[in-house]
């Protein structure tokens, strides 16, 4: 299921869900702060930001690959 989504789209999804909760919040009375405001702004931003930066490049060699490329003889010591 998750091979499907981008980065891009998982990082959207993520902060648009905290903008639905917080928007549930203020609606059911929650105080709107400056303090709460970069409460927000952080739990949304910081996660996706993170994901963003860790997330990419190729999967690392499995044992077996290690294994079979160092067990294989070189090109260069064939006559």
């Amino acid at each position: 299921m998750l091979k499907e989504l981008s980065r891009a789209r998982l990082a959207g999804a993520w902060c648009a869900t905290l903008i639905v909760i917080g928007a549930l919040g203020v609606a059911g009375g929650a105080a709107i702060t400056i303090s709460s405001i970069e409460l927000w702004l952080v739990t949304c931003l910081v996660p996706p930001a993170v994901m963003l930066l860790a997330w990419g490049g190729a999967p690392p060699r499995t044992v077996a690959e290690v294994l079979y490329a160092a067990n294989r003889p070189s090109k260069d010591a064939r006559p």
